[in-house]
């Protein structure tokens, strides 16, 4: 099975340590003890270490040698409209899973009203999900949670591949929604000479917007044709916002990973 792996701040003279509410979780919850081995991430690298003292206030650990980092993931943002918050928790913790670089909620004309001020109080918790899920999933390093942002903000993405998620019949699929620069090296399917989309996001940044229960209003649509935004779809299904979380970033995952292979 494989080890636990924890974040830390910074690795130090072989060293590393973890506080407060977090040092509890560990010692309290997850029962960790002195001599157990676990590995430790600085965001940047990975180690093996030993848990050298184990008190409710502080973990210490010592490092014993460094592992490989493990591949990178793509860099994608999330732009989440606002809803009900149990529901967005539960998003925040599967984007998470699924490698997402960064969340941002959104506050979109049918989100439901007092959400974007509720979500000033629900940051802290947001990135604590993300943190502990970043952690059980093996993350290098969890997930930026931003503060939300209103809609005509989050249409500012200067993202390569921006694409928003619409259930209207006639918009492309996902994997066909994004665009191709010129000069861009991409390879055909060699029984067809179709161009192959997964081969084209070796490292192009990507936003992808998920809308509210209810999905967009028209003048929301409008205004991310006129950005330069395009429309995609995930079937003909219409999917709640967290489902659609999943399936959109497995998509770009996997799109990713193709891209990638050897």
């Amino acid at each position: 099975m494989a080890r636990r792996r924890f974040f830390v701040d910074q690795v130090r003279k072989g060293e590393a340590e973890i506080t407060g509410d977090e040092a509890h979780h560990l010692t309290r919850v997850l029962r960790v003890e002195a001599g157990q081995k676990f590995e430790i991430s600085d965001g940047a690298r990975v180690w093996l270490a030993s848990v050298e003292e184990a008190r409710k206030a502080v973990v210490r650990f010592a490092v014993l040698e460094e592992l490989p980092a493990g591949p990178e993931l793509p860099p994608v943002t999330l732009y989440l409209a606002l809803i009900k918050f149990d529901r967005f928790e539960w998003a925040v913790e599967k984007a998470t899973e699924l490698g997402v670089a960064r969340i941002v909620p959104v506050q979109a004309e049918r989100s439901d009203y007092g959400l974007f001020q509720g979500s000033q109080k629900r940051g802290e918790r947001w990135r604590r999900i993300a943190h502990e899920a970043g952690e059980q999933s093996r993350r290098l390093r969890p997930p930026e949670v931003a503060e939300a942002v209103k809609f005509a903000d989050a249409v500012k993405s200067a993202a390569a591949h921006r694409i928003w998620l619409d259930e209207q019949p006639g918009a492309k699929p996902l994997a066909a929604a994004f665009s191709f620069a010129p000069g861009d090296t991409v390879s055909h399917d060699t029984d067809s000479g179709d161009t192959l989309p997964g081969d084209t996001l070796p490292n192009d940044s990507c936003s992808l917007l998920i809308g509210p229960e209810g999905g967009w209003a028209d003048s929301e649509r409008h205004a991310l044709a006129a950005a330069g935004w395009t429309g995609a779809s995930l079937g003909p299904m219409v999917l709640r916002a967290e489902t659609a979380v999943c399936a959109a970033l497995a998509v770009v995952s996997q799109m990713w990973m193709a891209a990638h292979a050897e």
